[in-house]
């Protein structure tokens, strides 16, 4: 049996979105920035999708500008903000330690070049403390960038009362919503948010395809300078099959929102009872707030890399928040900074369930992943001490 468990990480596309894309991959080549036909029709194609991705979110389509990814958004929310317009001059950013590398990155890329950036804590859960960020902020404050939701333990920020926070402050307020987006209600002006990045393959669109909402009037210095494509903000031939992709996966995703989301969270309950059973495991971040189909566990004494080696050879893709296997020995920067030790964070575990998963799915694991960890606990200097 084969189980596709690691949506987090990337998603199967839909056939719909994938049969909305065939046609610009084969006759629908045109360049949109052409004249004749078949360039125009590439172009009404570009701007349909950005119809349908503005949609999820509550913007108007000339809101929506489109990346080759949800790094790229970032980046260019990021370093668009504080070296354009904007930024009014200012050098202060804020930002939390729990945040994607693409936003932690860039932060500290721009320290580097002599901006001012805060890193604030979260509680155990991952939650922004909203007092912290509160007091965080000062006259020299361009920016506030926290994430919609964490890619790694699922914990949903209060979005809303961010946007409320730096809106009575004039501070612009960025989310990376690469997680959320699609799966979980989003509306830029309910909750007051002036910058939103956002990836077609978080929800069974294309890779390399990704958007950023930037609200109107806000002057951003371009990231990629060129031919003056997206409105002068993103230079470079737009990718017409990825951005119909991602405005079908948009819509697939608004369509069926709601009751997919019922349905993980369902199945989610089910893993998080199963994977619970196994004695000294913990489920890391917010029980409550959190995405529909995320699971992070923290099972001690073992490795995670081992258990998704193991989990592997059983059929079943999983991964770890743990950074071993990029050469590094230090835990996940998220485990950490939600309080768990080193030994704890090593046997991190995430489940990430999707679309195409079902119950027998979810059955399969709660099969399989005990036996594993018995196996590798067995060889577990650190267990066998217990």
């Amino acid at each position: 049996m084969f189980v596709y468990a690691d949506n987090a990480a990337t998603t199967q596309i839909a056939p719909q979105v994938l049969d909305a894309m065939l046609p610009y991959l084969k006759e629908q080549y045109g360049n949109p920035s052409t004249l004749y036909r078949l360039g125009r029709d590439a172009k009404i194609a570009i701007e349909k999708a950005r119809a349908q991705v503005a949609e999820v979110i509550g913007a108007k389509a000339e809101e929506i500008f489109f990346t080759g990814s949800g790094t790229e958004s970032d980046n260019m929310a990021l370093k668009g903000v504080l070296y354009g317009p904007a930024g009014k001059g200012k050098k202060h950013l804020i930002t939390t330690k729990i945040e994607h590398h693409a936003v932690l990155h860039t932060a500290m890329a721009l320290e580097k070049e002599g901006f001012r950036v805060t890193f604030l804590e979260v509680d155990q859960n991952g939650q922004v403390k909203l007092d912290q960020l509160e007091q965080a902020i000062d006259e020299d404050t361009a920016l506030v960038s926290i994430m919609a939701a964490n890619n790694e333990v699922g914990t949903i920020q209060p979005i809303q009362q961010i946007g409320e926070i730096c809106q009575r402050h004039g501070v612009l307020f960025h989310t990376d919503a690469v997680q959320a987006f699609g799966h979980m209600p989003l509306d830029v002006t309910a909750m007051h948010i002036d910058l939103l990045s956002l990836s077609a393959h978080k929800i069974n669109g294309p890779k390399g395809t990704g958007a950023l909402y930037i609200r109107k009037g806000l002057g951003l210095k371009p990231v990629i300078e060129g031919g003056g494509q997206e409105r002068n903000r993103r230079s470079g031939t737009e990718n017409v099959a990825g951005i119909v992709g991602l405005g079908a996966a948009a819509q697939l995703a608004r369509e069926t929102m709601e009751e997919e989301s019922q349905r993980l969270k369902k199945l989610s309950r089910k893993l998080i009872d199963g994977v619970l059973q196994i004695p000294e495991t913990i489920l890391t971040g917010d029980p409550v707030n959190r995405l529909p189909g995320t699971c992070s566990f923290a099972i001690s004494a073992i490795e995670g890399e081992s258990m998704v080696l193991y989990l592997d050879m059983e059929g079943i893709c999983t991964s770890t928040g743990s950074a071993c296997s990029t050469g590094s020995l230090d835990p996940s920067h998220v485990l950490m900074a939600i309080g768990l030790s080193h030994e704890v964070s090593h046997g991190s575990l995430r489940v990430s369930l999707g679309r195409f998963n079902t119950e027998e799915d979810v059955d399969y694991i709660i099969e399989k992943l005990p036996q594993v960890v018995e196996r590798l606990r067995a060889m577990s200097p650190v267990w066998n001490r217990k």
